[in-house]
């Protein structure tokens, strides 16, 4: 701080005269103040040129003076202490002022250096990575999902090529004149596309996914032609007014994708299945994924894996040519190939349709499958589903029933009784049992489906005839516990394993209604051996006559027979489940005898030996217990014994009013097999 009472510099010798002449009136020590006059002296000496000499001897003889005295004992000066705090640094500051303004430089200087590090070295990777974020756009390509092919190479299920329109709102120059373009192609008014056509915040504002590429290229062809003539009369326009012409854009682009068809239409619908459309906002993305049949059942194989592309933009939101910063190739779905043969799926759609409205049933299912591979050549139920066309989708339609619904079998399940009775060796089919017209358990009585007086019947025809007193005594001989015993064995009390969405319940490989053995009642045991109480699927009922005509081997029940790009070929199980093998001779032989003589002579096929059986089930009413009157389900299954093939037909008819049977509907169905295959009898 500047001493406002302090005399000119450049008089140096009066200043010293008038300091020692204060300090004498002060009274202060002549010491004391020598000491400071002579520091001063000392140090303006050397900050002034002339005046600096007189000033160096008054210095020297102050120094004398001084020196004397202290060796005399007098006035001995004591070193200054220095100051601590806020006065230390004040002083500091007071002393050293003219080195504050380059204390001060050099800090502003090491503040700048340390935020350009701090920008250039540890934020700089952020900020970068924030300012591409905000310039680059992503967009997800599509994998093309694989299609699905029947057993013979028909196309079933495939995706074909398709155009997604879109606008990017920054690069179109005239709203107008994009939105007309779109509405002349796509239909509608020109006002329907403003909204898109002017959205903000996106370069990237969807028109049309999926459209046909045909509609694509009228659409592109358009623009070139509308924008062509606009920036032509834009050019004219600007040359008149002596300006620079604007660039004429419409900001319309196209994408190449897939669309999701289905050739067939409703033939195949229920067991192919459909795909849904489904959305990620974050990404701005849509794909196809299954819902139902196949398509659900093997989607992760179908689907493929998708790809993208980011693209930058520059400040006006034009894209920028080599701006793409990456892009990953989708990989495509794989394609599959399955059992089904679409032809005779056909046939068998259009009997099942016909026969059961014949019957006015309010459903019904048909499975055709090889029993000696599993593979199903055809499977359907009522109502059928057009994965095509949803615009009318009935209740139950979109599930194939034949797979997923349980049923109380009635007398095809007799034959289960049967072969339990011939493995076991307890009756032959030609053993005789009395049979009376009814028979009393637990106050219940049990009668045969049409009235008739006692008789006795050998085995073989309490099967063709369809006794339930019958099967029910001959069961009793053999024990029902065996019965039970059997029914586990032959797998229809546990699910069978068919590559098909809904067989039964997930955490568990039971499926169907069997009591334990040990809650069973008398007429429970009885009512079982019959195929009342118990309940299962028509597939699971296919696959145990196959393993009747497969020399007592189950074998899984399956669609995928092969993938063509990783030429994989899908192995499945087999079970042989009926031991005594010699018993089947005489199975088959008996149910032979139900279509010969028997409840089933409408199956007879001319030139060939139908074995199967028939079926008029009681129906269970859920909501007052007990059995509906007068309305039945109706079955029959069977194959063609002594024959080149091994096919098993199941079919099925629901809530039947009345008598009826379906035998003719199967015989419809092996008649098609017989002629498509070229099956003869042996």
């Amino acid at each position: 701080m500047q001493n406002r009472n302090r005399p000119p510099r450049n008089d140096g010798g009066a200043r010293d005269a008038q300091r020692r002449a204060n300090n004498s009136r002060s009274g202060r020590s002549s010491g004391q103040h020598a000491s400071r006059t002579d520091a001063r002296s000392a140090y303006r000496s050397g900050r002034h040129g002339a005046s600096g000499q007189g000033r160096s001897r008054n210095a020297r003889s102050e120094r004398d003076v001084r020196t004397s005295r202290s060796r005399n004992g007098e006035s001995r000066r004591q070193p200054a202490q220095p100051k601590s705090g806020a006065a230390g640094f004040l002083a500091f500051l007071n002393a050293e002022r003219a080195l504050a303004p380059l204390f001060l430089f050099g800090l502003i200087v090491a503040l700048f250096f340390g935020k350009l590090v701090w920008l250039q070295a540890i934020k700089a990777p952020e900020l970068t990575d924030q300012a591409q974020a905000q310039r680059t756009s992503k967009i997800v390509l599509e994998p093309r999902r694989g299609t699905i092919y029947d057993r013979n190479g028909v196309v079933l299920a495939t995706s074909v090529d398709a155009t997604t329109i879109y606008v990017n709102p920054v690069e179109v120059s005239d709203p107008n004149l994009t939105a007309g373009i779109l509405a002349q192609v796509l239909g509608g008014e020109a006002k329907d596309y403003l909204e898109k056509v002017t959205a903000s915040d996106t370069y990237y504002s969807i028109i049309k996914r999926k459209a046909d590429t045909s509609v694509g290229d009228e659409v592109r062809q358009l623009a070139s032609e509308r924008v062509e003539e606009a920036q032509n009369k834009e050019t004219a326009d600007a040359k008149a007014a002596g300006r620079k012409a604007e660039t004429i854009a419409s900001g319309i682009h196209y994408v190449s994708e897939s669309r999701r068809e289905y050739p067939n239409a409703q033939v195949g619908g229920q067991v192919v299945g459909a795909c849904s459309i489904g959305v990620d906002s974050d990404t701005n993305r849509e794909y196809y994924y299954g819902i139902c049949g196949l398509e659900a059942q093997y989607n992760d194989v179908l689907s493929g894996t998708p790809g993208y592309m980011e693209q930058e933009y520059g400040q006006t939101g034009q894209i920028i040519p080599s701006g793409t910063h990456e892009k990953v190739d989708a990989i495509d779905g794989q394609d599959i190939v399955v059992s089904i043969d679409i032809e005779l799926q056909r046939q068998v759609e259009e009997s099942l349709t016909s026969g059961c409205k014949g019957l006015n049933a309010t459903g019904g299912s048909a499975v055709l499958m090889d029993g000696s591979t599993g593979e199903i050549y055809a499977a359907a139920s009522l109502p059928l589903f057009n994965p095509a066309d949803r615009s009318e989708v009935k209740e139950g339609a979109m599930q194939l029933k034949c797979v997923t619904d349980l049923f109380e079998p009635g007398s095809i399940f007799k034959s289960v009784s049967a072969m339990a009775i011939l493995e076991t060796g307890t009756l032959t089919p030609d053993s005789e049992l009395f049979c009376p017209a009814s028979i009393t358990a637990d106050g219940y009585t049990i009668s045969d489906a049409h009235e008739r007086g006692d008789a006795t019947f050998t085995l073989r025809q309490i099967l063709d005839q369809s006794s339930n007193v019958g099967i029910s005594f001959a069961t009793e001989k053999m024990g029902f516990e065996e019965l039970y015993n059997h029914i586990v064995r032959y797998n229809l009390h546990s699910d069978t394993g068919v590559d098909y969405p809904g067989e039964g319940e997930e955490g568990t490989d039971v499926l169907g209604m069997l009591a334990p053995y040990d809650q069973w009642s008398a007429v429970q045991a009885y009512n079982v051996s019959f195929g009342q109480g118990v309940s299962v699927t028509p597939l699971q009922m296919t696959r145990f006559y196959g393993a009747i005509v497969n020399n007592g081997v189950e074998c899984v029940p399956h669609f995928l027979i092969g993938m063509p790009q990783s030429g994989t070929t899908p192995a499945y199980g087999t079970t042989q489940v009926i031991e005594n093998t010699d018993a089947l001779g005489d199975m088959q032989s008996m149910l032979k005898t139900v279509v010969t003589d028997g409840t089933g002579k409408k199956a007879a096929i001319d030139g060939f030996s139908v074995a199967g059986k028939t079926s008029t089930a009681e129906i269970y009413d859920e909501e007052n217990g007990g059995y509906r009157k007068n309305v039945y389900d109706l079955a029959f299954t069977g194959f063609l014994a002594d024959s080149s093939s091994k096919l098993v037909c199941f079919v099925g008819a629901n809530e039947v009013p009345g008598d009826g049977v379906v035998t003719p509907i199967f015989k419809d169905i092996m008649t098609a097999a017989i002629d498509r295959f070229g099956i003869t009898s042996e």
